[in-house]
């Protein structure tokens, strides 16, 4: 329960503080977050990598055709690792791309410089 009130309050905060800066960007952080929302208990709590997740980074993927898209993308992903605090868990959240047969263009990371994602 505590996450999915995490992930409302992501999905806001992006909106509010991402929305201005991203008029080049088709995607909103809404998408990313409703996209990677299956992801959140595995890369919080471990156990079997949910299909759903697979399905929701494979889609995401294929929505960031362009630069400011992936580059909005990258934003969004570091926003949502950082309102889940301590319980990420980054070693996790990074293999899910390759566990999921998805080649992502830029390493999952909060230390990615989203800036430099072509």
């Amino acid at each position: 329960m505590a996450a999915v009130v995490k992930l409302a309050c992501l999905v806001l905060a992006c909106v509010i503080v991402a929305g201005p800066i991203t008029s080049n960007a088709a995607l909103t952080c809404g998408t990313v977050n409703s996209n990677v929302a299956a992801c959140i208990g595995y890369i919080t709590q471990g156990g079997t990598l949910p299909r759903a997740c697979c399905t929701g980074v494979s889609k995401l993927n294929g929505m960031a055709r362009s630069t400011p898209d992936r580059q909005q993308a990258c934003r969004c992903l570091q926003t949502a690792a950082s309102a889940l605090g301590p319980n990420l868990n980054a070693g996790r959240a990074a293999g899910i791309p390759k566990a999921c047969g998805v080649s992502v263009p830029f390493p999952i990371s909060t230390s990615t410089n989203c800036n430099s994602v072509k």
